[in-house]
């Protein structure tokens, strides 16, 4: 039987580079709702068990001269630690263990997002959203604990002339609540652009036969790329908690 032309169009190259973001229950089909097992409860939890892998049962057996495992988690502890240090300053340093888990949270899921037929959760607002929401909720709940009606204070820059306060200090107040939003935004945002750059060339890749050797070279470079972005994302994340921890901990800018 003859095939239509609208039949030829849809056997021809077809690349949805947004395909692999839909969430999807783990069981069946059927409506989502808040407490169906999808895709993301699934390799958020592989996240949470290769956080613990590392932290937990890989430093167990803790020895003078360390494991493999043990030389990984130290180094991961030993650069945070000295990042909430250096940014947050030394009262900071009670928010350690949040800020860690918060790190590593956020760079396991993105490194496993790279695994060829995984998820990667932190491509979704809905995740993204929710953990600067909790830091977001965090600073200030703290700000305001540790400083009272003083934690305002920062938002009138007393050294800006007195004509000049009250203006500033409406755009304060607006970009301080902008904050989760750019956020969970700048996380997710590069995450799902990297993964959809990837997708295309693999469309072209998959199409093009014996010529696919240019967009095969290209993911491959791409891919060393978002390993790259999966490290900077976590780092950039984790250094704003920091940064915006500083307000409710240290003293207000004047």
């Amino acid at each position: 039987m003859a095939t239509t032309g609208e039949e030829h169009a849809a056997g021809g190259l077809q690349i949805h580079p947004m395909d692999q973001f839909v969430v999807k229950p783990l069981f069946g089909e059927g409506p989502i709702e808040w407490y169906t097992p999808t895709n993301v409860t699934l390799w958020m939890g592989i996240a949470v068990l290769a956080m613990i892998a590392l932290l937990v049962l890989s430093t167990r057996r803790r020895a003078i001269v360390p494991s493999r495992g043990q030389s990984v988690a130290e180094l991961f502890y030993g650069f945070i630690h000295k990042m909430v240090e250096d940014v947050a300053g030394h009262e900071g340093l009670k928010f350690f263990p949040y800020i860690m888990t918060l790190f590593m949270f956020v760079f396991l899921s993105n490194m496993l997002g790279l695994i060829p037929m995984s998820f990667t959760t932190t491509s979704h607002i809905a995740v993204t959203a929710v953990l600067a929401l909790l830091v977001f909720l965090t600073v200030t709940l703290v700000g305001f604990y540790r400083k009272g009606i003083g934690f305002l204070s920062m938002f009138w820059v007393s050294s800006a002339p007195l004509v000049l306060r009250p203006i500033l200090a409406v755009i304060e107040l607006i970009s301080y609540f902008v904050r989760p939003l750019s956020h969970s935004i700048r996380l997710g945002g590069n995450l799902m652009a990297g993964h959809a750059v990837i997708k295309v060339f693999a469309g072209f890749a998959g199409a093009m036969g014996v010529a696919s050797v240019v967009p095969i070279a290209a993911i491959a470079a791409i891919y060393g790329l978002e390993l790259l972005v999966a490290a900077v994302q976590a780092y950039v994340f984790t250094i704003l908690t920091c940064v915006y921890l500083r307000d409710a901990v240290g003293d207000a800018h004047h």
